[in-house]
């Protein structure tokens, strides 16, 4: 079986590279409007994902409450617990950071194209995986700061509840409330041209990375993140992975949920949004010199969640 590497994780690998030569243009003092560009475009990707959602779907998908539960469930609480159970072992501030970044990692809600496209391929309930993948980013725009606002210390980043719920009502909430206010008149020109908004979102995801990688990098944050430590991050989130994984498919068999219900289980209750994520850490995280650091684990969970979950696919979709 030939493995395609996917082409966003080699643009993600080429930003990183372009941010370590130039970081300069990623920097507050830089004539380059990155935040304003980035801030307008996070507007716009939930415009246009409120246009997308499709109502009677998400309706019709609401009788399935067990494997709703379910996968909201892993996603929002059986992720951040199984992180939340090393905090104990945290010994010094740079353990913390790493720790820090996991848990955003863990808070964060379900990605959206790529549970379906997966649940799709291993002949799953797609119209359950829609659903949950659709409500799971709702339900992130609150559960996740509410996570976060348990550990950040709010000396460093700002971190204030109140600017960040304007931040998300503005940036996030609102964009999608106008996007289903006006998809009866644009909700299929949307549809059909979605690759073409999908290839937008990718470019403002892009832009958020070099300028959080940029400002670690100008300020020197990745001195102490050496090969060794990169391979432990990545040996860390294929664990993290594979144990929500296993987890979520034997509490799916307990259920007896049928074969396709456990599949979107196991896909959608295992994924994690780069697109909420990148978002997220620049409204709950602001300018912070480790923004970088808080985004890596994130970046490799998103690699390795791919990589691993299209194996698996692919393998079910031949049965």
């Amino acid at each position: 079986m030939k493995i395609k590497i996917d082409k966003f994780v080699l643009f993600i690998i080429a930003v990183i590279i372009i941010a370590y030569f130039f970081p300069e243009w990623g920097i507050p003092k830089s004539k380059i409007p990155i935040d304003t560009i980035s801030a307008i475009g996070i507007s716009f990707i939930f415009f246009f994902y409120g246009l997308k959602l499709n109502p009677t779907q998400l309706k019709a998908g609401l009788k399935n409450w067990k494997l709703h539960l379910l996968v909201q469930g892993a996603t929002f609480l059986m992720f951040p617990l199984l992180v939340l159970a090393l905090h104990p072992f945290i010994q010094n501030q740079e353990q913390e950071t790493i720790w820090l970044a996991f848990f955003f990692l863990a808070a964060l809600p379900s990605t959206v194209s790529s549970s379906v496209v997966m649940v799709a391929m291993a002949k799953g309930n797609i119209p359950a995986a829609i659903f949950n993948a659709s409500i799971s980013g709702i339900i992130g725009i609150v559960i996740t700061p509410l996570w976060m606002g348990l550990f950040v210390d709010p000396t460093q980043t700002n971190f204030d509840f109140t600017d960040i719920y304007l931040k998300l009502i503005i940036q996030i909430i609102l964009p999608v409330i106008v996007g289903l206010f006006l998809q009866r008149y644009f909700g299929d020109f949307a549809r059909k041209h979605s690759s073409k908004l999908t290839l937008f979102d990718k470019s403002i995801i892009l832009l958020i990375i070099y300028k959080s990688f940029a400002s670690s990098f100008y300020n020197n944050i990745f001195s102490a993140v050496s090969l060794l430590h990169l391979l432990l991050l990545l040996i860390g989130v294929i664990l993290l992975f594979v144990i929500a994984f296993v987890l979520t498919g034997f509490v799916a068999k307990k259920l007896n949920l049928n074969r396709e219900d456990q599949i979107t289980a196991q896909f959608c209750g295992t994924k994690k949004s780069l697109v909420h994520g990148t978002v997220f850490s620049k409204i709950i995280f602001g300018n912070m010199a480790t923004m970088g650091v808080i985004l890596l684990p994130l970046m490799l969970f998103h690699a390795t969640q791919i990589l691993i979950i299209s194996v698996i696919a692919s393998k079910k979709g031949q049965l």
